[in-house]
Parts: C-alpha cells; structure tokens; sequence
C-alpha cells in the first residue's frame, strides 16, 4: 500500500484539528459564497444591482486588512487571529439571518469580509509555524487539497438547496455557514503552535519588507499568476454562454474537474517536484498558463466538431498549472521570508492574491468587449512576462527559498 510519503503527505500528528478545521470551514463558505447575493434579493427583498453594489463595497473596505494584520501577527500570533476571524464570520452569519434591513445587511457583509480576509492573510503563516523547513510545501499541498474538498462538497449542498422553494434554502446555508466557522474555531483552539514572538522588535508599516526588493517583485509576478488561476472562473461562463457554439452545462463541469484535481493532486505534484527548484515549478505553471490562454484564444478559428475537445484540453492544461502553482508559489513565499517578521511578509503576500480578484473582472470585461479573443492572449503575454520575471529574480532570491530542503539521498536538479 501507498504510505504517506510516497502519496506526499506530511507528517498530521497532533494536527489532525487543524486539517479538519480547514475542511469545515471551506464546506461552509462552499455552501453559502454561491446563494449570498440571492440571498440578499430573495430572503432580503434588496434589489439585485443594490445587493451587488453593497457586497462590493464591503469588499473594498477590507482591502486594508492585510496590511493591519502585518503589524500585529507577529505579536499575536496567527493562530489567535484566525481564531478571531472564525468567531467574526460566525457573528456575521448568524446576524444574516435576523437583518433585513440594508444597513445591518452590508454591516454582517462587512464583518464576514473583513474575518475572511484575516483568515487569509493569517492562513501562511500558521502552516509555516506547525511545519519545518523540509515538509512545509507538503503541508501547503494538503491544506489546499482539504479546503478545495470541502469548498466543493459545499458547492454540491448549495446546488441540492436550490431545488427547494421558498426562503428556507438561503436560511440554512447561511446558518450552516456561521456553524461551521464555530466548528472551525474550537478544533484550531485545540491545536498547539509554537510562534516566534520576536518579530514583535519591529514597529511601523513593513519596515524591512519595504526595503526587500525581491520579495516586493515576488509578489508582482504572484499576482500575475493569481489573474491566471482567477481568469477561469470569471471568464469561462461568460465566453461560453456568448462566444462558443457549446452547451452551458459544460461550464460546471469544466469547473468541477479543476476543483477535483486540486482536491486530489496537490500532495502528489509536490511529491513528483520537491527535488526541483521552487521557482523552476512556478516558471512551467506560468508557461502552462500561457498555453491555456492562446488555445482558449483559438477556440473561435477550430472546426465546431472540435471545440469541446479542445475546451477541456485547455481546462486540463489550466488545472495542472493551478494545482503546480498552489502550493509552491505559498511554500516559496514563505521560504523567502525572514524568519523574524515572517508574520507580516505573508499578510502582505495575500495581497497578490487580493488585488488579482479585484482586477479579473474589469481585466475580462474590458478585453472582452473588444474581441473575445482578446483575454486570452493578453492573460498568455503576461504569464510568459510573470515567468521570465521569476526565472530572473531566483538570482537573488535566498537559496533555501529556491530550493526545498531535503534528505541528504535526494539529488536537486
């Protein structure tokens, strides 16, 4: 049989909770992220463009969170902050469903926003506290294989609520939401985690990260990377419903087949590169993503018999760049933070992450409306520009951060 080092886990002693946190916790964002703004319209009786408007600006408004975290994760700890945040987004879902006026609303959207992006901006840093230097790109792997489980299986009970009627379905995704962010909460409070406090010396907005030019670049190229793996979910539905003489259907399962990959692979291709270079695996993700791009481009010049073929070609190429990119480019990161303020750098790396969702959809639309080729070719230009950027920059980047420890039996590339 498979043992676990063969299939690329880390060691879980001790942290089965954490893991199981993580799963509970995606199930219930699964389950509710996809009914929130019907939600609001249904249950709420708040017009579609109001509601849209009101879940945008509570958005824009935790744009700072990142950078708050930064200046006290190293104090805190980040464990204790995401505790904090579970128990915010608990608040929040609970008081959905009690307002109804538009104020209360956009306050609970608000504070669920603002506990999601803590969560986020906390996340990196808590798996680099529970993991060492040599297995911490497996437990970037199997975090992300736990929450891409749990937030589909959470998508698939959002779809079973749709075939009810009435307010009933909207009132349990948002009640079994707020539970399981109490759920989460309790079992990450039974973990043990040993945090470095001394990054507490540092005062002021990012002092030493300001001055750290490569890992500013870094995080450049990451959200370069981030627009790619974004793109397919906010561009394919739209491209197929008005571009692709295909059937709608075909967008979930499409969809479906990434999640299940990264649900299932992430372990294994971290397994399969963990002898390479941290940077050379984000540099084919990128190439891979150029691909995706200019073969989604050429969907609209291939014969018609051809086209869904060649769409789920493209979508198997996008999955293995996103299951490639997911947990290196979090472990490189990491890696290349110093240990001292580790904290802060991770909480400003979520800003790849952050400003890629904000950019994907005015990105899409703008080119789009042009040409509907037009995204596409520009995403490929700038994954081939992301990726000689991080070809170039391993120069300077720290050597323990390039490359993975590893047993002295294992030969790097």
């Amino acid at each position: 049989m498979p043992t676990a080092t063969s299939l690329g886990l880390p060691d879980v002693r001790g942290r089965l909770p954490l893991l199981a946190g993580l799963a509970i916790d995606s199930f219930g964002a699964g389950i509710a992220a996809p009914l929130l703004l019907l939600f609001f319209t249904r249950v709420a009786d708040i017009p579609l463009g109001t509601a849209g408007v009101a879940l945008s600006v509570a958005n824009l408004f935790t744009l700072v969170a990142p950078a708050v975290v930064g200046q006290v994760i190293d104090r805190i700890g980040p464990r204790n902050l995401i505790i904090g945040s579970q128990v915010a987004q608990a608040v929040a879902f609970a008081g959905l469903l009690f307002a109804r006026s538009l104020g209360l609303l956009f306050f609970c959207a608000l504070v669920a926003s603002m506990g999601q992006r803590v969560f986020w901006s906390s996340i990196f840093s808590l798996l680099s506290d529970i993991s060492t230097p040599v297995d911490r790109d497996r437990w970037f792997g199997l975090s992300g294989m736990m929450q891409a489980t749990g937030f589909g299986l959470g998508t698939l009970a959002a779809g079973m609520l749709l075939t009810f009627h009435g307010s009933a379905p909207f009132l349990i995704a948002m009640a079994v939401n707020a539970i399981s962010f109490v759920v989460a909460g309790f079992l990450l409070s039974r973990i043990h985690v040993d945090h470095d406090p001394k990054a507490a010396a540092e005062n002021g907005p990012a002092p030493l990260l300001r001055r750290d030019r490569p890992f500013l670049i870094l995080i450049a190229a990451n959200t370069v990377l981030a627009l790619c793996m974004m793109l397919l979910g906010v561009g394919l539905p739209v491209y197929v419903a008005e571009a692709l003489p295909v059937p709608v259907w075909l967008v979930g399962v499409l969809m479906a087949t990434v999640s299940v990959v990264l649900a299932t692979g992430q372990t294994l291709v971290v397994r399969h590169t963990e002898n390479r270079r941290r940077t050379l695996v984000l540099v084919v993700a990128a190439g891979l993503w150029a691909l995706w791009g200019l073969v989604m481009s050429s969907l609209l010049h291939v014969p018609t018999a051809l086209v869904v073929p060649a769409l789920i070609v493209a979508t198997l190429i996008f999955a293995a760049a996103d299951v490639l990119h997911a947990a290196t480019s979090n472990a490189l990161a990491a890696a290349a933070a110093p240990v001292i303020g580790r904290g802060k750098y991770l909480s400003y790396w979520q800003y790849s992450f952050t400003l890629a969702g904000a950019i994907a959809p005015a990105f899409f639309a703008q080119l789009f409306d042009r040409s509907p080729e037009l995204p596409w070719l520009g995403i490929s230009l700038l994954a081939v520009l992301a990726g000689l950027t991080i070809l170039i920059l391993e120069r300077v980047l720290p050597t323990e951060a390039v490359r993975r420890p590893a047993p002295a039996a294992d030969q790097a590339d």
